[in-house]
C-alpha cells in the first residue's frame, strides 16, 4: 500500500528533485525553493517548503486530493470524503489554511496529511502558455534576480493570429460553457438574478488591441509575482519583435503602470486566465502526474469556487431573519454574549 512518503517521492520525480525530503534540509538554510515569503507586514510572513509540511510520512493513503489553496473548507472536505493526504499549490500556513487555528489541531482531528509544492512546481510545463496560444521561445522563474517572478517569451501557434483567437482558445480550454450554464442554474434555483461568479467575471479580456489585432510574438507574463515595468522594458529591449503582452494568473486593470508601458512600447495587452483556473492550468496536471505514479491511490482534484450575492438575498427566510437578530441584538453596539 502506499504511504505519505511515497507521495514525497513522487512530487520528488514531477520537479526533478526540487522537493525537501527532511526537515534538515529546510534548516540548513540553503535550499532554492524554500523560500520566506514576506510583504513586511508584521507576522504575516510564510515559510514556502516544498514536500511533507504535516503528517506520518508512514501513514497508508488511499485516497489524495489536489487542491489550489489550503482552507478549512478544504480540511472539511477531505475529511467528509475519506482523504488521507491533500497536496496544495500554495504554501501552507498555521492558521490562515486552517479555519483560524493551528494546523495540528485541525489535520489531527481529521487524519488528514498536508503537503504543498509551490515555486518548486513553476516552470515545468508548458501548459499555461499553450492554453493561452504560444510556444516557449524561452522563460524565466526568477526574472530580474526575483524568485518566482515568472516571464516566459513564445511564439503563437499556428492556429493563433489575433488577440481574438487567444480569448476563443481559453473560452474554449477551459470549459467556461459549464461555468456559464451551472451560474445560470444556481441563479434559477435561488430565485437570485444577480448572483456573480468568480470563472465567469474573471474570463480574458484586451486592454491594448482589438480582437483583429496581429500576434505573433509573446511575453507572457504574471503580475501579481511582482513583474514590473522595468521588466517589461527591459523584456522587450532583449527579445526582438515583442508584439503582444498576455498577463494571466493574475491581472492588471485600467490605469496601471504595465498598461501604460505597453501602450508606450506599441504593444497589445491582453488578459488571460485568473487564479481560479490556475486549478486546471497547473493542479490538474499535476494531480494527473500524482495518479500516473501512486499505484492503487485515487487522485481527486478540490476546485474552488467562490460567488457573490447581494446580502440581503443570501439564503432563506429563516437564515434572514436569524442573520437581522444576530446583528440587532449583539453586534450594533449592544451587549455581547455573557461569559459562561
Amino acid at each position: 500500500m502506499a504511504k505519505v512518503v511515497d507521495i514525497v517521492g513522487a512530487l520528488h520525480v514531477i520537479t526533478g528533485g526540487r522537493t525537501v525530503s527532511s526537515m534538515e534540509e529546510v534548516e540548513r538554510g540553503d535550499h532554492p525553493f524554500v523560500i520566506l515569503k514576506s510583504s513586511g507586514i508584521h507576522g504575516k510572513s510564510v515559510l514556502e517548503i516544498p514536500g511533507l509540511i504535516y503528517g506520518d510520512p508512514n501513514k497508508v493513503v488511499r485516497k489524495v486530493a489536489v487542491c489550489m489553496t489550503m482552507t478549512e473548507l478544504v480540511i472539511e472536505l477531505a475529511g467528509a470524503t475519506g482523504v488521507d493526504a491533500v497536496v496544495a499549490h500554495h504554501p501552507i500556513a498555521d492558521a490562515a489554511s486552517c479555519g483560524g487555528v493551528t494546523l495540528k489541531n485541525y489535520l489531527d482531528l481529521y487524519d488528514v496529511a498536508g503537503l504543498e509544492c509551490h515555486e518548486a512546481f513553476h516552470g515545468l510545463h508548458p501548459g499555461i502558455p499553450f492554453l493561452h496560444g504560444h510556444k516557449v521561445v524561452k522563460g524565466s522563474i526568477s526574472y530580474g534576480g526575483v524568485h518566482g517572478n515568472i516571464m516566459f517569451v513564445g511564439r503563437a501557434l499556428p492556429d493563433v493570429d489575433t488577440l481574438g483567437d487567444i480569448l476563443d482558445r481559453l473560452d474554449a480550454y477551459m470549459a467556461l460553457e459549464q461555468d456559464r450554464a451551472l451560474l445560470a442554474e444556481e441563479r434559477l434555483v435561488r430565485g437570485i438574478d444577480d448572483i456573480r461568479e468568480t470563472s465567469v467575471e474573471t474570463k480574458g479580456f484586451i486592454h491594448l488591441g482589438a480582437r483583429d489585432s496581429r500576434v505573433e510574438n509573446i511575453l507572457h507574463i504574471f503580475p501579481h509575482t511582482g513583474f514590473s515595468p522595468e521588466n517589461l522594458r527591459q523584456a522587450v529591449e532583449e527579445n526582438a519583435g515583442i508584439d503582444t503582452v498576455v498577463a494571466s494568473i493574475s491581472r492588471v486593470y485600467a490605469g496601471h503602470e504595465l498598461i501604460k508601458t505597453a501602450d508606450e512600447l506599441g504593444l497589445n495587452f491582453i488578459v488571460g486566465n485568473c487564479h481560479v483556473m490556475e486549478i486546471l492550468e497547473n493542479g490538474l496536471p499535476l494531480a494527473y502526474a500524482l495518479d500516473t505514479l501512486l499505484e492503487g491511490v485515487e487522485v481527486v482534484l478540490f476546485r474552488d469556487r467562490v460567488t457573490s450575492t447581494p446580502v440581503k438575498k443570501v439564503g432563506n427566510t429563516a437564515m434572514q431573519t436569524y442573520a437581522k437578530e444576530m446583528s440587532a441584538r449583539h453586534l450594533l453596539g449592544k451587549n455581547a454574549m455573557s461569559e459562561v
